[in-house]
């Protein structure tokens, strides 16, 4: 039989846990969207977006917006449903952010034509691309500093995969009121099982990371494992050195082999990302709320 301290302990632990994740609210909202597509063709449509806010963080809460992935077939991209990333979120949540995890033309509950399409493998058009997923997150961060619970000047940009290009793409627009962003496993042209890390036109990301780079003036963070099965160990520090020695801010961590495939550090391994995310989200300003 436990003692009586330790049931007390727990039923008040419960009690806490049950209040945080009361106070945790998960809405939706469509934000109108118009892109362009690697050939030009404009293409407008609403996307689905998931907010996540707490109602007892303090007032008003910065923004993080998190971009998601591109599966390589047209299947995976209409079984994403809609993007959520509970854990991130609720990761982000906890440090006091409303975040906002958009659902981007081509995917899942959006719908839609694919404007992420960049052509064949040995040719791919990687800007127009990147710049079509930016300018969806710009949408949505215009549609969430509508919110009267957010500061509309305090913002972090993060993405997984596609996503996390589409973020080191945002931070070279240097929007106003972007003061961070975070680029998990960032690339595109992967498939680990057609080619597994040899994107699709290596030396393309190369030229295109450095072209950002010369613009990009927000602090960055790029975050991959040794085992990424889509971009490999050598590749992201490639793309990393052209985007700094063009005049880009990041810093580079690339952690041990992460599971099987290190590619899904983001969603699979938050343990080993955390505290590294929660020191540059310090050094940004972003610091977490006090514990009440």
């Amino acid at each position: 039989m436990r003692p009586l301290g330790f049931l007390c302990c727990a039923l008040a632990l419960w009690a806490l846990v049950g209040r945080a994740q009361a106070a945790l609210v998960e809405t939706q909202i469509d934000v109108p969207v118009r892109v362009q597509d690697a050939w030009g063709r404009a293409v407008a449509q609403p996307i689905r977006v998931t907010v996540f806010a707490d109602t007892t963080n303090p007032r008003p809460a910065p923004i993080a917006l998190i971009n998601h992935g591109r599966a390589p077939s047209a299947s995976g991209r209409a079984a994403l449903g809609r993007a959520r990333y509970s854990d991130a979120a609720r990761y982000l949540v906890g440090r006091g952010f409303v975040v906002a995890v958009p659902t981007r033309v081509g995917y899942g509950v959006s719908g839609g034509e694919d404007v992420e399409a960049s052509g064949a493998c040995a040719q791919r058009r990687y800007p127009a691309v990147f710049a079509a997923a930016a300018e969806q997150t710009l949408a949505v961060l215009e549609a969430v500093r509508q919110r009267p619970d957010v500061d509309p000047d305090r913002v972090l940009v993060l993405g997984q995969s596609f996503g996390g290009a589409t973020a080191v793409a945002l931070a070279a627009m240097n929007p106003p009121g972007v003061r961070a962003a975070i680029n998990f496993a960032g690339g595109g042209g992967g498939s680990p099982e057609r080619h597994p890390e040899q994107p699709c036109s290596p030396a393309q990301l190369a030229q295109l990371f450095a072209a950002y780079g010369r613009t990009a003036r927000v602090p960055m963070l790029w975050v991959y494992a040794d085992n990424d099965r889509y971009f490999g160990a050598r590749l992201p520090r490639e793309w990393h050195a052209a985007f700094t020695q063009a005049g880009g801010t990041a810093q580079f961590v690339q952690f041990g082999p992460q599971g099987a495939d290190g590619h899904s550090l983001f969603t699979r391994f938050p343990a080993t990302w955390q505290p590294v995310v929660s020191a540059f989200l310090d050094a940004q300003g972003f610091a977490a709320p006090a514990v009440r």
